[in-house]
């Protein structure tokens, strides 16, 4: 599989009405945290984020990472001496919006981009043709890893293959904690949530398991599994992934409790967040897991600690609410273009910020993704290996399975794209 927090970007498209999500008039708004001893001329840059609309429940708290990696950032001096001033676009998960709120961070003068936004793949062009460096999360679509858009750096994963490769963790995972016939269930109009099932197969045959139901013909957003159910019991599912959206994963576990189905392993590639603690649909999930490709809190070290001390300095978020996807992507968004600017040094002008972060060849997301990226080499390439940390959902909150990441090779000669 493509790496866990990527294989439902587009299905976060869906209504996930288990997060609470804030709501904004304004389709921007600026950020001017801190100034420690910054003593160069300030530079802006932009994040453009589904802060409301369709994807809100996902993003709607992502300037929060945003706003603690600026704050912390100018609060040390700046980067490269430059203070930082971020501005958050709200492109409402609006398939028109995206191109314009692109169209209008590039005109304001930003030097960079941060994405945190399922459309970004709409507009990334934009960037491209304006030569604008763009940082963030890649869960949006395949143009990070696709010629004519160098300008991109994945601050989650590095780069993308755009030919989706499979991967043997998800599937030695699942082998490990007793799974041994997989069913895997994606959307139809989403590629990325159907790649991301087609690798899940893919995954689970690699490692000696059977193939017992693959559906990647759900409607978008769908709550209505009662014929998953039947068809996993009666295919003998035991290990279950649901490449959708929370709310599709909630829906889809209950069918298969209700149609009695034996799951030992249910993987949800959404979700984690602390928002699901405690609603309706907490009890549902108890003793799935859940995966992500940042190092949870739970997991501390050093950048855990500086990121959950930023979060509540700067964004008046406290330690006892982790941080969720959102906010991880956003907040090594700006980690990373700050990264830029300082090796840009005495021209961090956008094609300055481009060179610099293309030689760049030892990104670590400041500790918090577990393998190096090599930016002058990676471009088109998934990692390999890929890896992710896997929390299980108890009563009290997300128990770590293993203070390690679980990784897996890329499995050769295999594709998303295709069927198993």
């Amino acid at each position: 599989m493509r790496g866990p927090r990527v294989v439902v970007a587009a299905a976060l498209l869906g209504v996930a009405a288990l997060s609470a999500a804030c709501s904004s008039s304004s389709s921007s708004s600026t950020t001017t945290s801190g100034g420690g001893g910054a003593t160069g001329s300030p530079i802006k840059i932009a994040l453009i984020a589904s802060v409301t609309g369709e994807a809100a429940a996902q993003f709607a708290e992502s300037a929060q990472g945003f706003n603690a990696a600026i704050g912390a950032i100018n609060a040390a001096g700046g980067a490269n001496g430059h203070k930082l001033i971020g501005t958050v676009y709200d492109d409402q998960t609006n398939p028109s919006t995206i191109s314009t709120q692109i169209q209008k961070a590039i005109s304001d003068g930003n030097v960079g981009i941060v994405n945190d936004s399922p459309l970004f793949f709409l507009g990334a062009k934009y960037a491209a043709q304006a030569n604008i460096p763009v940082t963030g999360g890649s869960f949006d679509g395949y143009e990070w890893g696709t010629p004519g858009f160098e300008n991109m750096f994945a601050s989650d994963n590095g780069s993308v293959d755009p030919t989706a490769p499979p991967s043997t963790g998800l599937g030695a995972f699942m082998k490990a904690h007793g799974g041994t016939t997989i069913g895997a269930w994606g959307y139809q109009i989403s590629p990325s949530s159907l790649q991301a099932a087609n690798n899940a197969v893919w995954s689970a045959l690699a490692v000696g398991m059977k193939k017992g139901v693959l559906n990647t013909t759900v409607p978008f957003g769908s709550v209505d599994f009662t014929t998953a159910g039947l068809a996993a019991k009666q295919a003998g599912v035991d290990a279950v992934e649901g490449t959708m959206d929370v709310n599709s994963g909630v829906a889809l576990t209950t069918a298969l409790k209700q149609a009695g189905v034996n799951v030992k392993v249910n993987v949800f590639a959404a979700g984690y967040d602390p928002a699901i603690i405690g609603t309706p649909a907490w009890s549902d999930v108890q003793g799935a897991y859940f995966s992500t490709a940042f190092r949870p809190v739970s997991v501390p070290n050093a950048a855990t600690a500086a990121l959950t001390s930023a979060l509540a300095k700067y964004a008046n978020r406290p330690a006892s609410k982790f941080p969720n996807f959102a906010i991880y992507e956003s907040y090594l968004g700006v980690e990373l273009m700050a990264e830029g600017i300082t090796r840009a040094a005495a021209t961090p002008t956008s094609a300055g910020i481009i060179k610099a972060l293309r030689s760049y060849t030892d990104w670590t997301g400041v500790g918090l993704i577990p393998y190096t990226v090599n930016f002058a080499t990676d471009f088109g390439k998934a990692q390999n290996p890929q890896c992710a940390w896997y929390l299980q959902a108890t009563k009290n909150g997300f128990t770590p399975v293993s203070s390690k990441p679980f990784c897996g090779a890329i499995i050769a000669g295999k594709s998303g794209k295709d069927t198993p």
